[in-house]
């Protein structure tokens, strides 16, 4: 019998999709057509979360750490992929899972302290901890919050 998964190692278009892209790129859905692999993104990177993903292709690897927005990666990119900085990075969002701590009613705001624009506020409630809540609009998706999660709580995606 064929193991049909192995298919997509032939297909440079099918790489994972809920991989987070470099800030500013003007189209997701033919980077792979257009970036050369050559690293030089990995190597600008100023906080040194941009990885070699899934095929040597740069991604975001929010656990090594947050996106300063500091455009690096778009100035040494040799490929026409990058908007301008003037435009949005992306349009990616933090979310928070069920494991969360403070859900389990254990005090933690590692992620709200970690977060610059205070995107993720803790509302009190009656008989547990404070609970979190992101405000969506104020997010920009910098990933600060999820390095600093005990739990791995926290993810950041594109947002629906």
């Amino acid at each position: 019998m064929v193991d049909l998964t192995k298919r997509n190692l032939f297909f440079r278009s099918k790489l994972q999709d809920s991989a987070a892209r470099l800030p500013w790129l003007k189209q997701t859905d033919n980077f792979t057509d257009l970036c050369t692999r050559c690293g030089q993104c990995v190597d600008s990177c100023e906080t040194k979360i941009i990885v070699k993903g899934d095929g040597g292709f740069p991604q975001i690897d929010f656990s090594l750490g947050e996106c300063t927005f500091c455009y690096r990666c778009a100035k040494s990119c040799p490929e026409p992929l990058f908007l301008s900085q003037q435009q949005t990075p992306w349009n990616i969002k933090a979310n928070i899972s069920e494991s969360c701590l403070a859900y389990k009613n254990v005090e933690c705001r590692s992620c709200g302290e970690q977060c610059d624009t205070m995107a993720i506020q803790f509302k009190l409630a009656i008989g547990q901890v404070a609970q979190p809540s992101i405000e969506i609009d104020a997010c920009n998706g910098c990933g600060a919050c999820v390095s600093s999660c005990p739990t791995s709580s926290i993810s950041v995606s594109n947002a629906v």
